[in-house]
């Protein structure tokens, strides 16, 4: 869990300052996404301070942002934001679609819609800001992706598909992406692994996420559109092969078992 302590984010309050105010100021940081989950609000003497309002006041929008799930306290710890992406997508559900095979396919349909038109929103919407953080995690890929440093390279390229969602400046969209891709690192869906292993996988990967940076920085709604949905439907295709692979292994090791044959050759060496 990390602490958030940029002062600009608890500026004053410039006009009313009661509780409704701070209330309002906190969930707006959290639907906006700049507060994450596990981030830790400054201590109740230096939050008061930077907002201007009484201790009192604070205290009471704390217990208002708690009792709507917002925040957490941990007794002589401080307040954290709650995990609320996890709860788009409930357990049941999850523990549900995890055992249907059909599950994974229709998750891919639906991040190929999604992802089509967040980096269209992107391209349209992205600030200068924006725009250079997407170039930033596209250099951190291409720099894993040097060294086959599978795990870092993954890591930025679900940081470079949310801050797609962060770009598109979207609300409902930044939180539906974020418990999207909370999926996909978990491996609740989708091996990654398993896409990268696929022949020719790992570069064309790369220049899939390149391809919708450029489509975004150039300002192009319909080329970024286009780079993302080829992107989900190279993946579709890798998921779809790695099935076929598993099954024909699978149908290949219980012939084996049944016709009896142990792990040798047809000279007998093992």
């Amino acid at each position: 869990m990390s602490e958030t302590t940029n002062a600009d984010l608890y500026a004053p309050i410039p006009h009313a300052r009661t509780a409704d105010e701070v209330v309002a100021r906190i969930e707006r940081l959290i639907l906006d996404g700049v507060l994450r989950d596990g981030d830790r609000l400054p201590g109740e003497r230096d939050l008061a301070r930077r907002l201007d309002v009484s201790r009192p006041i604070l205290r009471e929008a704390l217990k208002v942002l708690e009792t709507r799930g917002l925040l957490v306290s941990q007794h002589g710890g401080g307040t954290f934001v709650a995990d609320i992406i996890g709860q788009v997508f409930s357990q049941p559900l999850i523990d549900l679609i995890s055992r249907h095979g059909q599950a994974r396919q229709d998750y891919l349909e639906y991040r190929r819609a999604l992802e089509g038109m967040t980096a269209a929103l992107a391209a349209e919407r992205a600030t200068a800001d924006d725009r250079a953080h997407l170039a930033t995690l596209i250099a951190q890929m291409r720099a894993a992706h040097a060294v086959d440093d599978y795990e870092r390279e993954l890591e930025a390229d679900i940081a470079f598909h949310n801050a797609i969602g962060e770009s598109a400046h979207n609300m409902v969209l930044l939180h539906t992406m974020r418990a999207c891709y909370r999926l996909l690192s978990e491996g609740i869906l989708l091996n990654r692994r398993m896409v990268f292993a696929a022949p020719g996988a790992h570069d064309a990967l790369l220049s899939q996420h390149e391809a919708i940076l450029d489509g975004i920085l150039a300002g192009d709604p319909g080329r970024a559109r286009q780079a993302a949905e080829a992107h989900i439907d190279f993946i579709i295709e890798a998921a779809r092969a790695a099935d076929r692979a598993g099954d024909r292994a699978r149908v290949s090791q219980l012939r084996r078992l049944h016709r009896g044959d142990d792990a040798t050759d047809s000279n007998g060496k093992a």
